[in-house]
């Protein structure tokens, strides 16, 4: 009988993984495109901002609840990210810091998308910290978040077979042996038995 390791589990439960991000991942970015992408009517909108942290340091600086929350959304936005975008395209082999990396860039790609998008709807403009808010909460997900959610999913896949059932180690043909596992010794032979004459 053939034996599956840990690889096996794991590289059939990819698929699974691949697919449940990917859809998560689409429903997630259309609801952050009908909150960021509809038109605000608003009497006054604030002029376009180009100079990093400017926004962020006014904000600071006046401390006040509705400032400071406006800094919270931004992190918030697309924080999930981090985790729905290393899901949806995942390896449970590659590296941690090279899957961050990956997830960090392609989450300034989809904000400054979002940000430049909004400058053709009525009630926003552009702003540049907007991306800087967004890529931190990407960050702080990817880095926070997914290393658990990583560690969980490669230990669930690393003990349940891909063919289902009991996990490896535990099932009834698992306890012993067979012949040709034991070391390659043949079966016994039945002992010859003289016949009287």
């Amino acid at each position: 009988m053939q034996r599956h390791g840990r690889g096996g589990g794991t590289a059939a439960s990819a698929p699974r993984i691949r697919v449940a991000g990917l859809v998560l991942l689409i429903a997630y970015l259309a609801v952050v495109g009908w909150l960021a992408l509809r038109p605000l009517s608003v009497p006054w909108v604030a002029p376009p901002n180009l100079q990093p942290f400017a926004t962020i340091r006014a904000d600071l600086d006046e401390g006040s609840p509705a400032s400071l929350t406006g800094l919270a959304r931004g992190l918030a936005l697309l924080a999930p990210l981090g985790v729905l975008l290393p899901l949806a395209t995942w390896r449970a082999e590659r590296p941690l810091a090279t899957t961050c990396a990956r997830t960090v860039s392609a989450g300034v790609l989809i904000s400054s998308a979002i940000v430049l998008l909004q400058s053709a709807v009525p009630g926003h403009s552009v702003n540049v910290d907007a991306v800087l808010l967004n890529t931190a909460g990407v960050a702080l997900g990817s880095l926070l978040v997914f290393p658990p959610v990583r560690a969980l999913l490669r230990r669930r896949a690393a003990h349940v077979p891909p063919w289902g059932g009991s996990p490896l180690g535990t099932g009834p043909h698992d306890a012993l042996p067979l012949g040709d596992e034991a070391g390659g010794s043949a079966p016994p032979r039945a002992a010859r038995v003289g016949i009287a004459p």
